[in-house]
């Protein structure tokens, strides 16, 4: 049996569906995969680059490889947490279009944390998830 994620964005709140996430992501039992923050590290070993809008684009590649790796996509995302360095609305006018992209319409419920630093001092931005494992067919 597969259960969806109801997606809510009641008028009391501000409108988040018009940027492209959920104020509420609603999901009654089933299995849930609590995926690891990802950065901008290529499965190929390239540098991080210096760019925040590209190290997004890799940040969301090895994001849809994680939902792949357990036959999910955007639309089973309950929770998604995007850390971001030195957070400002220009940095987060430039990370959102990759993550959006990734999300694919999905909408799920997002926060964005502006942090000091992550793992190493190259990385700008970091995503983790919290996955509706999808059912078995």
């Amino acid at each position: 049996m597969t259960h969806q994620i109801v997606r809510l964005n009641p008028p009391t709140l501000p409108d988040a569906a018009s940027i492209g996430y959920s104020q509420i992501s609603v999901f009654e039992a089933g299995r849930l995969a609590f995926i690891s923050g990802q950065v901008a590290l290529a499965a190929d070993g390239s540098p991080v680059p210096e760019d925040l809008a590209e190290q997004a684009r890799i940040v969301a590649q090895n994001a849809r490889a994680a939902l792949d790796a357990i036959n999910a996509g955007p639309e089973n995302i309950v929770m998604a947490r995007a850390y971001v360095t030195d957070l400002t609305p220009e940095r987060l006018e430039a990370m959102m279009p990759p993550m959006l992209d990734f999300f694919e319409g999905a909408q799920p419920s997002l926060t964005g944390i502006g942090v000091a630093a992550l793992a190493a001092p190259e990385f700008q931005i970091e995503l983790e998830m919290t996955v509706q494992i999808p059912a078995k067919s």
